[in-house]
């Protein structure tokens, strides 16, 4: 039987297996690149009559759609021009949903979108913006959807916020492409689909389940008919099929969801001749495992993977990337019949950092079937982190065969600088994906391979580095057996005794700074600068709490505050120091909080800070105790919201102290027992010092099997 004959006879695409529902569409496009997005999403906008939702992991009111101007008559910044368009609409809602950042991307976003949007149409606000935190702890809401009058929907891998704007080009001097401070981002890739009929109502019923879950508020159907399509896009495809795949990992939905991870496997697990992946990542395991049984088969389809050359710091470089090496080294040794590739877009004007960053998440496989949404290629998309993508199966139709195939040749004519007419000519001509690739590579801009290499250090990261990546919310054991390889793998028992090792090899550290020579080259010269200055100065004390007070207002870490102090002052008289200035800045961070009040601070920190809220009220003392031991949150933010909750101030600081004497006392303890044997060596000292290591390995093994 031929290919065709294959796809007839059996749909690859199956609600309820490997898509959430499967409807209609009378127009599907796909729009490459941010400027492309960005112009087609702001006339569609302008056209809504009853609602628009938007759903993304980012968002930012600042944000210029048409950097260049979109001379509609309407305000350029994304949040007045939504703002306008309700005040000029009495029957238009807005809702904005994003995702309850973590503060690790607290940098890069707009702090206070919520206080620009909402408020100003009170006291009936039609423009309602929220932070959603209703996703596991240390998960995100990943979809990018945007859907107008349940008419017109948006989905792919663009959110609507400042670094994303850019041209096929993806020039080194682009003047529009900036962020909100003016300053150069750098070039990015992405792609997005455009969709109508059933397809987007069915959207618009995905976006008010999430808004359901994170508001507890019902939001019902678009009244009336409209047509929002953007007159300047063309229809690619009409009256097709269309499938709606997401990732949930239950606290949407209640339930797991992983059709975006079966679909991604039977893809790869049905094509014939070639699969064809674009991906910010590529670390996932299961994706890996289906690419690597098929390049094992006589038979086996050519597999390129279009990524960017690197990751985003050094963070990144030293997790993600390192999964990715590891991964692309298994699918080297499995590559017997040479059809696998790891390519990156050459662009020879870019320079590091700023190289392109390619964002988009498309699979193609075949000319049968493709796939364009949020999820990465990465564990976190097929399991912990919400994503929603569409696939579109030809299903034996010339002409849906015809749209698949030429997307594909889009996405490699921009990168191999040519035309897309000269990619299908040479695909026509020898029939492979990798030949034609090489065909048309140039010295120019093209693609190039990525030489992804595990250092030595990087392998002893593995553990934290598939933490990082985890596929859904597990039994720690569990994640670690799906994730690590069978001969990286250790109890969970003997990896947190080498965390606690670790704190002794800081604390090692710690004493090298202060006992030997080398404390010149191994002191963090700001912090110990300034401690020490005021350990020589006649006013330490009042010194030392005035810095406790700025670094909890700035949010500076607490623990390594506590320990530079415990370096200069010594265990006892630095433990005084480092638990009195502690409380004077969790008193203050408690004032502040109770000043804002309780429903300030719900609007700025949203869910997931109100769990903590409830939880503080109920249970008073050991809460806050516990808070501190296993920190749900950072130090100063734990301190506002005890403080807006109106937790009494002796039970905070009572909780407080019983939360941080531990870990000071381990810090304390360390320190002390380093230098000792730095001062005097010999078998007591080190005795004491290998004593002092078990006790700290053996309590931190308790814990995390107590609490975590």
């Amino acid at each position: 039987m031929s290919v065709v004959g294959k796809r007839e006879a059996q749909r690859l695409l199956q609600a309820g297996r490997n898509c959430w529902r499967i409807e209609r569409a009378r127009r599907v496009g796909f729009l490459i690149d941010g400027a492309a997005y960005f112009a087609a999403l702001r006339p569609t906008l302008a056209r809504a009559r009853s609602s628009i939702f938007i759903l993304g992991w980012d968002f930012d009111s600042r944000t210029r759609l048409v950097p260049g101007g979109a001379g509609d008559g309407w305000p350029e910044p994304l949040g007045e021009f939504l703002e306008a368009l309700v005040r000029s609409r009495r029957t238009l809602h807005i809702y904005v949903l994003s995702w309850d950042f973590a503060t690790v991307f607290a940098k890069d976003r707009e702090w206070a979108p919520l206080y620009k949007l909402g408020w100003r149409t009170q006291p009936a606000p039609r423009l309602s913006f929220r932070l959603d935190a209703h996703h596991p702890p240390g998960g995100s809401h990943h979809q990018k959807v945007v859907v107008v009058d349940d008419a017109v929907a948006f989905v792919g891998g663009l959110d609507l916020t400042h670094g994303r704007w850019d041209t096929p080009d993806h020039r080194r001097d682009q003047p529009y492409r900036v962020d909100v401070r003016g300053q150069p981002s750098r070039p990015y890739h992405d792609v997005q689909a455009i969709v109508d009929g059933d397809a987007a109502r069915a959207l618009g019923e995905l976006c008010r389940s999430r808004w359901r879950a994170a508001t507890k508020r019902d939001i019902g159907p678009a009244r009336g008919a409209s047509d929002p399509w953007p007159q300047e896009v063309a229809a690619e495809l009409v009256d097709v099929d269309v499938a709606i795949a997401r990732t949930d990992p239950g606290y949407v939905s209640g339930r797991p969801i992983t059709e975006i991870r079966q679909l991604y496997i039977d893809a790869i697990a049905t094509a014939q001749r070639m699969v064809y992946l674009e991906n910010q990542y590529f670390s996932s395991s299961v994706v890996g495992a289906a690419i690597e049984s098929r390049l094992r088969e006589q038979n086996a389809p050519e597999v390129v993977v279009v990524s960017r050359l690197t990751e985003e710091g050094w963070l990144e470089s030293q997790t993600m990337g390192v999964l990715r090496a590891r991964l692309h080294r298994r699918l080297q040794a499995a590559d017997v019949h040479d059809r696998y590739r790891l390519l990156y877009p050459h662009v020879p004007e870019l320079e590091a950092p700023n190289l392109l960053n390619v964002h988009s998440k498309v699979l193609i496989a075949d000319d049968d079937l493709c796939s364009v949404g949020s999820a990465n290629f990465n564990n976190r998309s097929m399991g912990f982190d919400t994503e929603c993508n569409i696939a579109i199966e030809a299903c034996g139709q010339a002409r849906i065969r015809h749209v698949i195939a030429g997307l594909r040749e889009r996405l490699l004519a921009e990168h191999l600088d040519v035309q897309p007419e000269q990619v299908a000519a040479e695909m026509r001509r020898n029939g492979s994906l990798i030949r034609t690739i090489e065909a048309l590579h140039t010295t120019g801009r093209t693609l190039e391979p990525i030489d992804a290499v595990v250092t030595t250090e990087a392998e002893l990261l593995v553990s934290a580095a598939a933490i990082i990546d985890p596929e859904r919310p597990a039994d720690p054991e569990a994640l670690v057996r799906e994730l690590v390889p069978p001969d990286a793998a250790r109890p969970m028992a003997a990896r947190f005794v080498g965390a606690a090792f670790s704190l002794l090899a800081l604390a090692a550290l710690a004493a090298l700074w202060r006992w030997t020579p080398l404390a010149g080259s191994l002191e963090p010269r700001a912090l110990a600068a300034a401690i020490g200055w005021a350990a020589a100065s006649g006013y330490a004390g009042v010194v030392v709490l005035a810095m406790y007070v700025v670094s909890g207002l700035v949010a500076f870490p607490l623990t390594l505050l506590m320990l530079a102090t415990l370096i200069v002052f010594g265990p006892l008289k630095g433990m005084l120091y480092a638990l009195g200035g502690a409380l004077l800045s969790a008193a203050i961070t408690y004032c502040i909080g109770r000043m804002l009040g309780r429903d300030a601070i719900r609007r700025l920190a949203g869910d997931r800070l109100n769990s903590i809220t409830s939880r503080l009220t109920r249970r008073g003392v050991m809460a806050i105790a516990t808070a501190r031991l296993l920190p749900i949150a950072p130090f100063s933010v734990v301190n506002a919201v005890a403080g807006a909750s109106h937790v009494e101030l002796g039970s905070f600081l009572l909780g407080t102290v019983l939360g941080l004497l531990p870990g000071l006392g381990v810090m304390a303890l360390l320190v002390d027992r380093i230098g000792a044997v730095m001062r005097a060596p010999g078998w007591g000292s080190v005795g004491w010092l290998a004593l002092a290591s078990a006790v700290v390995a053996a309590a931190a093994v308790r814990v995390w099997r107590r609490f975590m």
